[in-house]
């Protein structure tokens, strides 16, 4: 099984590394999914982890759907995370009918131009037609793709993600996220899937007043616990 770690701080980037994680997807923000963390992030982050970052590209909340501007934003940031270090990137462009866009196939010529790996995130989750969008998103030569199965948990989703691990996993590299747990981390590699991405993190303290956020710090219990299920004895 390979574990890749969603962390918004250098803490979570050492501490998966020290494990072995295979991966770390980089985000600020992940209370509204995820957006770009900034160039400062990903550059300690690649600096002090032996695991890959690959670095969330998306700038603003609410949806994937993008402007002219948007994709220019999206280009600028791609250059710098690879400038910064970054072993790859992640993002993801849904059109008006929450279709993969066409849009994509440019970023990820660019993302190889840089020699960054593509991942495509869990917009894929929004699609109609599950079995059409894999179809898009490999052949726009994507490297990863994150999903739930289309559920607002991957363990509802299971049956969805097995399918396009087993359909499409000798072409791109499918990565189960979402509610990844302890309690049903052993379901996935019971299924055939090869690869969990989950959180970890905890409050460090109350919420700090006037709106200013919680201090959030690395739960590493955790990650402890679901690495060292026995994975070996089913897969």
């Amino acid at each position: 099984m390979k574990f890749e770690l969603c962390t918004d701080c250098v803490e979570g980037a050492e501490i998966a590394g020290k494990f072995g994680f295979n991966s770390i997807e980089l985000c600020s923000a992940l209370s509204v999914g995820g957006l770009t963390p900034n160039f400062g992030l990903i550059k300690q982050c690649v600096d002090r982890s032996k695991a890959e970052i690959h670095v969330m590209i998306r700038h603003k909340e609410g949806g994937f759907q993008v402007t002219d501007d948007d994709l220019i934003l999206m280009r600028l940031d791609i250059k710098a995370a690879k400038e910064a270090g970054a072993h790859g990137v992640v993002f993801g462009i849904l059109d008006a009918n929450n279709e993969v866009a066409e849009s994509n196939k440019d970023l990820v010529q660019l993302a190889n131009e840089l020699g960054l790996k593509t991942t495509f995130h869990r917009a894929f989750d929004f699609v109609p037609d599950f079995r059409l969008a894999i179809s898009r998103v490999v052949a726009f030569g994507f490297d990863r793709l994150l999903t739930s199965g289309l559920q607002p948990k991957a363990e509802k989703g299971i049956a969805v993600i097995a399918e396009l691990q087993q359909t499409y996993g000798h072409k791109i590299q499918i990565i189960a996220g979402s509610g990844v747990n302890f309690g049903n981390a052993l379901k996935f590699s019971g299924s055939g899937i090869q690869y969990l991405h989950f959180t970890a993190r905890k409050p460090k303290n109350k919420v700090v007043e006037m709106g200013m956020g919680q201090v959030m710090v690395t739960d590493t219990e955790k990650i402890q616990q679901i690495i060292n299920l026995p994975f070996h004895h089913i897969n």
